[in-house]
């Protein structure tokens, strides 16, 4: 019977000898969320929308505009240099086609190198290595003004220039950025033929052949690659031996790097004065490229005696954000061979372009 005391509760059953009762074991402990894990898990749904919120201003900083503008201004030199039957019309379409599809060229290799932009101060900002326009977006963006840019010019010109647009396109999303860049040293050697193509395309769209100039205008640019890009480089080596890129200044030093400048300077110079030895340039050509050259070599020289490359930029050492030209005074000798080459390649087309203008609108 139930006392008073018991009631409301059941009396217990005795229990049976060598019975044990089950007791549940102890699961993990949960840690329960603090404000800061909070937070954490706020700002990561937060960063993530689920609509893009790129602005067109990000997808038009996909086609790398400032070498577009290069890439535009080598290959109108191309075009108009090649005197062909051409309208402006079709001129213009060409021109714009060639840009379009250095511009998508620019967006695939973004799409493909956006975790090691994302690792290097000169390129962290770019959009995907920002983070404000999507890998997919961009590679989509990239293929379909490849397309765009490679039919309009075969249909609208001929298809041997849309066929060289197609193997650039090709040559520097594919070649370079997925098998070149990654495994040698000589990748911007062997990869810079992709910025060299424009002159020749130009030179294909006005006159539907490649002859022996516009392959010399090629070799101008392929020549000049090297010492630019290695100038550059050995400057900025931080950056890519944190993104695991073995350019010449990571792979070989900084003393076997400018010596090869020198080297492809020597080289180069000669090539570049050449137009205005074989009747493609004339004297004002002539003396631009003599004249620029003879400086172009003087800064090779200065720099392979530097010590430029030999301790690490300060910019990269404390991890800051830094101009493109704001280095420390060791390194000035490369940075001023690099701004240098710029000019002098623009220098060499501007002289070719105004001479061909001059005689196609003398008396």
């Amino acid at each position: 019977m139930w006392c008073e005391t018991d009631r409301g509760k059941r009396p217990r059953a005795p229990m049976r000898p060598g019975f044990r009762p089950y007791r549940p074991r102890p699961g993990p402990r949960v840690k329960p969320e603090g404000d800061g894990d909070r937070m954490r898990l706020m700002a990561r749904t937060e960063s993530a929308p689920a609509i893009s919120t790129a602005q067109p201003e990000d997808f038009f900083q996909l086609l790398k505009p400032r070498v577009m503008s290069l890439v535009i201004f080598t290959a109108v030199t191309g075009l108009v240099v090649a005197g062909g039957d051409i309208d402006w019309i079709s001129s213009a379409i060409a021109i714009l086609c060639i840009a379009v599809g250095a511009g998508a060229a620019g967006a695939l290799n973004m799409a493909l190198e956006g975790e090691t932009d994302a690792l290097m101060r000169r390129t962290r900002g770019r959009p995907v290595a920002a983070g404000r326009v999507n890998k997919n977006d961009a590679m989509t963006f990239g293929v379909v003004l490849s397309i765009f840019s490679v039919m309009l010019l075969g249909m609208t010109t001929n298809w041997l220039a849309g066929g060289l647009l197609l193997l650039t396109i090709v040559y520097y999303a594919g070649f370079y950025t997925l098998l070149l860049k990654r495994r040698t040293p000589q990748n911007i050697v062997i990869g810079g033929a992709a910025g060299a193509f424009p002159p020749v395309i130009g030179w294909a769209a006005a006159t539907g052949q490649a002859p022996w100039q516009a392959w010399l205008l090629f070799l101008i640019i392929f020549l000049w690659t090297p010492p630019h890009s290695w100038a550059l480089a050995l400057y900025s080596a931080g950056d890519y031996a944190k993104a695991g890129i073995p350019m010449m200044p990571v792979a070989r030093g900084a003393k076997s790097t400018r010596l090869q400048i020198l080297l492809y300077t020597l080289v180069f110079v000669p090539v570049a004065i050449a137009p205005g030895l074989t009747g493609l340039g004339g004297p004002i050509y002539l003396g631009v490229s003599i004249l620029g050259g003879l400086g172009f070599l003087g800064l090779a020289i200065r720099l392979w005696r530097s010590r430029a490359g030999d301790q690490p930029d300060k910019a990269e050492a404390v991890g800051r954000e830094a101009a493109l030209y704001d280095v420390r005074a060791e390194a000035k000798p490369a940075r001023n061979l690099f701004a240098f080459s710029i000019l002098y390649l623009t220098a060499l087309f501007a002289a070719l372009l105004v001479e061909r203008l001059t005689t196609l609108t003398g008396p």
